[in-house]
């Protein structure tokens, strides 16, 4: 009697655009140690692309721009990465190109806009398509949200929510995550604070945080997908606030004093200073540390009724902190591989991973996480607690 042989399991084809940034680099370093993938690295410029394909141990290459892409362009694949950037400006052509061509698509977007409006732009046609679109699997709000959802299972109300990104200063930078900072600097950011919309400077609202091992930063206001985000899923009574800070004063506050320029109406933006501020920043990479944070607060009446309060904080040194962006991106892709494939359609990957999805590739990259909760009495409720550390550091008038 003759076995039938087993049915072949194709691999999951993949292409990864602007894989040799500091972000898609460490992407692909990462998926070419997962099993059951295809690898293709894409990117507009020869050198820096066969630099990463040396650097991982093979993979195919492709030349292509974003913004001229062609849905013909893209036949043969079954996921399309998007790790490009900036997406505070990001056009839409490779998404439209995916849609067309009938393949899933995933991006590492951290703009506000993009991120927000991204089901409404594209919802319908991605379900006329029959294909999954997800944008902002980073750290935020893919991480942010798994480890919120974490520090607040089972409460009854969520009154604050801080979230804060503090990348050592000698970690690599790239021109795109310049431009997506200098973007907003000096511009109105709307932002939920004691319990109303109001607008903020980006980069300002200046106050210093204690980001445990990495050692006591600035910190500013950024404009995210965060701010809204936090608001529409975990509807906090009082406050929700994002805030990043680089860890050389003279970086942070001389951008600071930058963005006053901004919002005194002298210049227009910043951006187009990107580049000879990246030279500046770049000149100043051997100052300071490689290590980088991210810490999370909330706060609010836990399932017996009592004030809570909750702390996740990540700790990552040896310029391992690089890494922590794309991790939510290699979750997902790893359900795409496995068949857990969503319904057709456009989400924003906001409570779509678990925390329990990062917690092995935090062993591996030897990231530190802690976590801590307490019940608090009454006097928490009348805000004495305002003068505490963590991310409740002391602004400036």
């Amino acid at each position: 009697m003759r076995c039938s042989a087993m049915p072949e399991v194709l691999p999951l084809r993949l292409l990864l655009v602007g894989a040799s940034g500091v972000f898609g680099s460490r992407l692909a370093e990462r998926l070419a140690l997962e099993p059951g993938i295809a690898l293709t690295l894409a990117g507009r410029r020869r050198v820096p692309i066969e630099a990463v394909r040396k650097r991982i141990g093979g993979g195919a290459v492709r030349l292509l721009d974003r913004d001229r892409i062609e849905a013909r362009e893209l036949s043969g694949y079954d996921l399309i990465i998007d790790a490009a950037g900036p997406f505070q400006d990001s056009r839409t052509k490779l998404v439209e190109a995916a849609i067309e061509a009938g393949i899933d698509y995933l991006d590492l977007a951290d703009g506000r806009e993009w991120v927000v409006g991204f089901p409404d732009r594209f919802d319908e046609f991605a379900r006329a398509a029959g294909v999954r679109l997800t944008s902002g699997a980073s750290s935020i709000p893919a991480l942010s949200h798994a480890v919120v959802d974490r520090l607040v299972a089972g409460w009854q109300r969520v009154d604050y929510i801080r979230i804060g990104i503090f990348p050592g200063n000698r970690a690599p930078r790239g021109l795109s995550v310049v431009e997506a900072i200098l973007s907003y600097a000096g511009k109105p950011v709307r932002v939920f604070h004691h319990g109303q919309w109001r607008d903020e400077w980006g980069w300002g609202g200046l106050h210093r945080v204690d980001a445990g091992p990495a050692g006591t930063r600035w910190a500013s206001v950024c404009d995210t997908p965060e701010q809204e985000l936090l608001v529409s899923r975990y509807k906090p009574t009082r406050s929700a606030e994002f805030f990043a800070g680089m860890e050389l004063p003279l970086l942070h506050l001389g951008l600071w004093l930058l963005s006053h320029s901004v919002r005194r109406g002298w210049v227009r933006s910043l951006r187009p200073w990107a580049r000879p501020l990246l030279t500046i920043a770049q000149w100043l990479l051997p100052f300071g540390s490689d290590k980088g944070a991210m810490l999370v607060e909330t706060r609010g009446m836990d399932s017996d009724g009592r004030p809570a309060e909750s702390r996740w904080r990540l700790n990552a040194d040896g310029n391992r902190g690089p890494y922590v962006p794309v991790l939510a991106a290699l979750a997902m892709v790893r359900r795409w591989r496995d068949g857990q494939k969503s319904a057709a359609g456009a989400q924003i990957c906001s409570g779509m991973l678990d925390l329990s999805e990062f917690e092995a590739d935090f062993r591996t990259l030897d990231i530190a996480i802690t976590m801590e909760s307490a019940a608090l009495n009454d006097c928490w409720e009348r805000g004495r607690l305002e003068s505490t550390k963590a991310l409740r550091g002391t602004r400036r008038p």
